[in-house]
């Protein structure tokens, strides 16, 4: 699993996702502003709902613009597999009989990420509870109170 290439597109995907909620903010500010939604009486609140929903696609840019300079800030060193998980960390474990894998990330966290071989890897972002359980674990180490078992760091 080459985890340059995961991040490469993690990096992709929320820009691709700022992106999108720029397009979609330039459309809320149009039709909060536009002739649209002028008011055509007294109970008329088109316009007054398009300038929320303009605010909140503003506020939902500022983050992804947040999360898209936290990823390009961020390192994703290479763990040895008898290294502490910390941060930029690929980790491989069993769950339930199931290999799943987690990239600890400073943002993109919930994200789902597909691996060439066919692989999910799960994006845990800085405030994932699951995040804060595997830092500083490593190899071999079994969460029992959640069926996890570790058995790479990457």
């Amino acid at each position: 699993m080459d985890k340059a290439t995961l991040v490469k597109s993690l990096k992709a995907l929320v820009k691709s996702q700022y992106d999108r909620a720029i397009s979609a903010l330039a459309g809320a500010a149009e039709a909060a502003t536009g002739d649209d939604t002028k008011a055509e009486g007294k109970y008329d609140t088109r316009g007054l709902e398009a300038s929320y929903l303009a605010a909140g696609q503003a506020e939902q840019a500022d983050e992804l613009a947040q999360a898209v300079a936290q990823l390009e800030a961020a390192e994703f060193p290479n763990f040895d597999f008898d290294d502490p998980i910390g941060a930029g960390a690929l980790v491989e474990a069993e769950r339930d009989g199931e290999l799943v894998y987690y990239l600890l990330a400073p943002a993109g966290g919930g994200l789902s990420l597909e691996t060439e071989e066919g692989e999910q890897v799960t994006v845990l972002g800085a405030g994932a509870p699951l995040r804060s359980r595997l830092m500083g674990q490593s190899s071999g180490t079994i969460l029992e109170d959640i069926d996890l078992t570790i058995l790479e760091v990457m």
